[in-house]
């Protein structure tokens, strides 16, 4: 079996997802998806560009391609960014094919599973109401609980906050500080304290705010508080974990195993997250969690994918132990997120009760549904062309 094309096309999907088609001379596809954070525009052109290296590639040996892809680029500099979410995509992809080809789930071939269902955290926001208002976060946490979910979480970083002292200056206020914390106790009330919630801060912060923050919510038995500052700072995320009782999670925008080696060496964080379809994809983040695992760290890997790469993401997390939870960003965009995929039992979606279930169809165990990636396609990129 060898590879003999490789395409991609462009949907809507939390700006503009790229999926990925590999086409082998057996007649097989695969399918992957690369993380959206970069731009389309610059992920198609990093996939193109690494094309050639792949025509007459085995595909069923996922690792030597993705080695020789990075290897290949290796001194040239480019260990993060656009290369490294362009070489997941390819992985996915090329998984989903070796999976199809051996007649296995992905799970499989990474070492089996130790669970059934992946459990998952629903992403919500700023809640129902545009406005963020705190109704509309406790009517969204509610409605989630209601469905199943039972762990959540909140976004309190508000960049339009009257109180800001500029654009630019990040530092928090007293004002500030008083909403976030009014927002977490609302939404605490509401679920209870079975609930699993993690409070994001989307690395806006410096090392006192950050530490301010932390220590106002620790009446709120956080399951984290996600990037308080930025991850790459490793001496100042030790600072704020060193000093708050509340879980700090990180690592959604680290790239490779090497990008979160001092982050877990140090001790800088409580739970990883790295973000399967950006860190280098299904095998890179397994020797991720590995590394976690050495250090006692629970791996929640960050995710905005559409079910295609959700699903994949889904098969890496059954297949290690210290799978905290995983999660699901599709709240705003249901509809349109469940358009991609055929689900395997013909319901509609993968999601269901707050839980996916591992399929045991061989492959990632989605197929696209066509109509939908032709109906929400992003002009200018062909699909699979």
């Amino acid at each position: 079996m060898r590879i003999v094309n490789v395409t991609t096309a462009v949907v809507a999907y939390h700006g503009e997802a790229t999926l990925v088609r590999i086409d082998t001379d057996e007649g097989l596809s695969g399918f992957g998806e690369a993380n959206p954070d970069a731009g389309a525009g610059a992920v198609v052109g990093m996939i193109e560009f690494l094309t050639p290296l792949l025509i007459g590639e085995d595909p069923r040996n996922v690792e030597r391609c993705w080695e020789k892809l990075r290897r290949n680029k290796v001194f040239a500099g480019p260990q993060g960014g656009v290369f490294v979410i362009a070489l997941s995509g390819i992985e996915l992809a090329l998984w989903d094919l070796a999976g199809k080809a051996a007649g296995q789930p992905v799970y499989r071939l990474l070492g089996g599973k130790f669970r059934d269902r992946i459990r998952l955290y629903a992403d919500c926001g700023d809640g129902d109401d545009p406005a963020g208002s705190i109704a509309g976060c406790v009517d969204r946490a509610q409605r989630m609980v209601a469905e199943g979910f039972t762990a959540l979480k909140f976004d309190v970083d508000d960049l339009h906050h009257p109180a800001k002292f500029d654009a630019f200056n990040h530092t928090i206020n007293a004002a500030e500080l008083r909403s976030m914390v009014e927002r977490v106790a609302a939404v605490r009330e509401a679920i209870g304290p079975d609930v699993d919630l993690a409070i994001d801060l989307h690395a806006r912060y410096d090392v006192p705010s950050a530490c301010r923050i932390s220590w106002e919510l620790e009446p709120f038995h956080l399951m984290w508080l996600e990037e308080p500052l930025p991850a790459e700072n490793v001496d100042a995320l030790v600072r704020v974990r060193a000093q708050t009782r509340t879980p700090i999670c990180a690592g959604e925008n680290l790239y490779l195993r090497w990008g979160f080696r001092d982050l877990l060496e140090r001790g800088a964080v409580d739970v990883i997250e790295p973000d399967v379809p950006k860190c280098g994809g299904l095998a890179e983040a397994k020797k991720i969690a590995n590394l976690a695992e050495l250090h006692y760290v629970p791996f929640a890997p960050h995710l905005v994918s559409t079910p295609l790469g959700t699903m994949a993401t889904s098969h890496q997390c059954g297949a290690i132990p210290n799978f905290l939870v995983q999660e699901w960003h599709a709240l705003d965009e249901r509809a349109v997120w469940d358009s991609y995929v055929h689900a395997p039992d013909g319901s509609g979606s993968i999601v269901k009760d707050g839980y996916i279930t591992l399929p045991d169809t061989p492959g990632i165990g989605v197929e696209l549904d066509m109509d939908g990636v032709r109906a929400h396609a992003v002009a200018g990129y062909g699909v699979f062309e």
